[in-house]
């Protein structure tokens, strides 16, 4: 008996390894390598305090001697060696990108989760209720799509920091910017689970739940919701490397991240400003780090769709 519980486990990812989806993984080299590189930044930014060499954010620990100094040369006053440079501040490019890089994942990740439950939400009752209930939901979605998603995000993120007390706006900074990208990302979301639930919603299970009185959201939850996942996950892969991308884009035009906080959006706004003087590197190893991530997290979404695409099999 023990042997046989002991075992199990092993068996059970055995099987995982051995499973299709894991077995197209391990083919797919770009798929790979997408991996590997989002999990080194990932854990990177999650480990920060215990990788960086410096605290970047801590004004006590800062020399305005070691400003503008060269990556891995040795600065002219203070002799100190940095890896990646120093920027004007004298702050660690290093440790800067490590601290501003759990920034943009935070927002990254609260923001495609807040977009994922709304859309999800706002998709099955669409396409579960119809009637006038749908039309609202799907012509309001049809009236952001007209828009693009970088000014719907910044209209939300004005008015939010308009309605907010002026003593606060800096705290509650990132959960705007939050607010601001998710409510901007919901519709497609919506308008996928929207459509899987209308075709869920007439089979014979659904049907059956009815017959045995199940309520509405019983049905929702758990009767049609894990049947419409498969694609969500998807989406959710790819809006990811879309909403630190958006992230980026409102911190680098100065209505993101606060300077007490700064993403690597505001590490490249800071760093443009000194790519004509030679201090190139402010800007080079921040914009790298973003092209990395996104580029790898988009790489995996695509992986990802073709893996779940029956057709495809």
């Amino acid at each position: 008996m023990s042997d046989q519980t002991s075992t199990a486990p092993q068996s059970r990812l055995a099987k995982a390894w051995d499973s299709d989806f894991a077995y197209n993984f391990r083919r797919s080299p770009v798929a790979v390598v997408s991996f590997l590189v989002v999990m080194l930044l990932v854990l990177s930014a999650i480990f920060a305090p215990l990788i960086a060499p410096y605290d970047p954010f801590d004004p006590g620990s800062l020399d305005l001697m070691n400003g503008f100094t060269a990556p891995m040369a040795a600065n002219d006053f203070t002799g100190d060696t940095f890896w990646l440079g120093t920027d004007d501040q004298g702050r660690d490019v290093f440790s800067t990108i490590l601290y501003g890089m759990r920034i943009s994942l935070f927002v990254g990740f609260s923001a495609v989760l807040f977009a994922m439950v709304l859309g999800i939400t706002l998709g099955l009752i669409a396409g579960y209720v119809g009637g006038w209930v749908e039309t609202i939901i799907m012509r309001a979605a049809d009236v952001q799509l007209t828009f693009p998603a970088i000014l719907v995000a910044m209209l939300i993120f004005g008015i939010a920091k308009g309605i907010t007390p002026i003593e606060h706006q800096d705290t509650m900074a990132i959960w705007v910017l939050i607010l601001a990208i998710g409510l901007s990302d919901w519709v497609q979301f919506a308008r996928v689970v929207r459509g899987a639930t209308l075709v869920e919603k007439d089979k014979e299970y659904v049907q059956a739940a009815r017959m045995i009185g199940r309520g509405r959201g019983i049905i929702m939850l758990r009767h049609i919701l894990p049947n419409v996942l498969s694609p969500v996950l998807v989406i959710a892969t790819i809006s990811l490397a879309l909403a630190i991308i958006a992230e980026a884009t409102l911190s680098f035009l100065g209505v993101g991240a606060p300077p007490t906080q700064p993403s690597l959006g505001t590490l490249i706004r800071i760093g443009q400003q000194f790519l004509f003087s030679g201090e190139w590197w402010i800007l080079l190893f921040p914009s790298a780090t973003l092209l990395a991530l996104a580029l790898s997290v988009n790489l995996l979404g695509d992986w990802l769709r073709d893996a779940l695409n029956p057709r495809l099999q």
